[in-house]
């Protein structure tokens, strides 16, 4: 699996430049840059983001206090002119520190850097999956919906939609509205039947009524498969082909 990669910085050169250094590097991918805070704000809320090349100095909003608005952020590397603020970045446990302009040695030093930690991470989230699937094993989870908690079984999903903070889930019978991001559940579910199609949607592939082009018609609505996850989804689609 590709490190799924964030750029956020308000100027174009800089941003170039990053996008630059990993496009020589084989396992990164770009999913999009942003100019400001609030345009990285609605990627992570859609995305799953491993790493995040941050700027400091933005309008609106500077890169270190959106990094303190994140609950759980992806993992960081500054990219700024400013050496002053280098210590308040490593107090907010960003991996490296980026001075521009930086060659490439020193920006592969900070990526290896960035490996390593998102690794040790991913081996923690697989081992703590595993030890829950292991200890439930069910196929059902609970969704707090205004003020009750509704049980929901697999088998009832037809597909997700994500709503800003909040996710609509749409069942055979019902639809709910709760209060958790699209990636939180996109990590709660299992993911060779529930695959993220877009930045927006997860489906049941049981579901599916049919799949034409870039399209896939569920639930009586048809909903497009975006270009970050063709790949993965048709692979999905192929390996369960006769």
């Amino acid at each position: 699996m590709k490190i799924r990669c964030l750029i956020v910085d308000d100027e174009a050169l800089a941003r170039q430049v990053v996008k630059k250094y990993l496009e020589d590097l084989n396992d990164f991918e770009i999913i999009k840059e942003c100019k400001n805070a609030i345009e990285a704000m609605d990627c992570l809320n859609n995305e799953n983001i491993d790493l995040m090349f941050l700027d400091i100095n933005m309008p609106k909003l500077s890169g270190l206090s959106f990094l303190k608005t994140l609950r759980n952020p992806p993992a960081v590397i500054i990219t700024t002119a400013y050496r002053e603020y280098a210590l308040e970045g490593y107090e907010l446990d960003v991996i490296d520190y980026l001075n521009k302009p930086f060659p490439f040695d020193r920006f592969l030093k900070a990526i290896n850097k960035a490996k390593e930690r998102i690794k040790c991470k991913n081996d923690i989230v697989k081992n703590e999956t595993h030890k829950t699937s292991e200890s439930t094993n069910t196929d059902f989870i609970f969704i707090k919906v205004d003020k009750k908690t509704h049980k929901l079984s697999f088998s009832d999903i037809v597909y997700i939609e994500a709503l800003g903070d909040y996710i609509k889930i749409h069942t055979t019978d019902e639809t709910l509205v709760s209060y958790m991001s699209l990636k939180k559940m996109e990590r709660i579910l299992p993911t060779k039947t529930f695959p993220r199609v877009h930045k927006s949607y997860i489906i049941s592939l049981e579901k599916i009524i049919n799949i034409e082009g870039n399209m896939v018609e569920i639930g009586g609505e048809k909903i497009t498969i975006g270009a970050s996850y063709r790949k993965s989804f048709f692979n999905l689609i192929k390996s369960l082909s006769a």
